[in-house]
């Protein structure tokens, strides 16, 4: 089980995320880091947690501007990072993993169409590509109908045959929430796809959470919230299955 540490930032410094409610972010507060510095945040959670994958999501890109690109390269030094900076076509892609990223992050939500997937993945798959199946309550979030009109299934079942093999199933309406991930949801989509390494993201409360997504068949689990919190303790991390 993958545990996958967060950070979002905003304005070049970590910010605490809830619910998707992006304009109302503000400054990461944290018991475990002594400010909003993305690098330290790093560096705290992988000195506190052993935590040596990260996902960033750097929102200004997400949102059209320039982004955080020094950043970035900052924490790709600091630890494996799987970044989402609203890539959706190779250039930006290429980008990125020039910045050091170990993976990018190809977010619904940024992305135009499947075939623009379809183009960046290739004939066979590129696995340094992440897909993110990105929701706001179960629903698909996508400037494209052919997904947003579609359930979670159905959606991953394009962009699976568009050359996914590896995504983060992301409900930004339980990100920071404390109403749980959707264990369900997981469950189904890795009985569908049993190939794909799924990643749940939003909502995990705790490793009771942990172990309900991977008996659910989770390969892994994006947390930002309960480890800032306390509520999980470094030496449950290494009891996990």
């Amino acid at each position: 089980m993958r545990v996958i540490g967060v950070i979002d930032l905003k304005g070049g410094v970590a910010v605490h995320a809830v619910r998707g409610e992006r304009e109302r972010y503000r400054p990461l507060r944290s018991p475990i880091a002594i400010d909003p510095d993305p690098v330290g945040v790093a560096r705290t959670l992988r000195e506190r947690f052993d935590l040596d994958e990260l996902y960033v999501a750097d929102l200004d890109a997400i949102a059209g501007g320039p982004g955080s690109p020094a950043v970035v390269a900052a924490l790709a030094r600091e630890a494996r990072v799987m970044v989402d900076a609203g890539a959706s076509e190779a250039r930006a892609v290429g980008q990125l993993l020039d910045l050091g990223a170990a993976h990018v992050v190809i977010g619904t939500e940024s992305l135009p169409t499947v075939d623009a997937f379809r183009r960046l993945t290739g004939a066979s798959a590129d696995r340094r590509l992440v897909l993110s199946l990105d929701l706001r309550d179960g629903r698909v979030l996508s400037p494209d109908p052919a997904l947003s009109a579609r359930r979670p299934a159905q959606a991953l079942a394009r962009l699976s045959d568009a050359g996914a093999c590896e995504a983060i199933v992301l409900d930004l309406a339980r990100v920071g929430s404390g109403a749980g991930p959707d264990v369900a949801l997981i469950r189904q989509l890795h009985r569908r796809f049993p190939e794909l390494a799924l990643l749940a993201g939003g909502g995990v409360r705790h490793a009771a959470d942990l172990r309900a997504l991977a008996d659910a068949g989770a390969a892994g689990a994006l947390v930002a919230t309960a480890l800032h919190a306390g509520a999980i303790a470094p030496g449950e991390l290494r009891e996990l299955p």
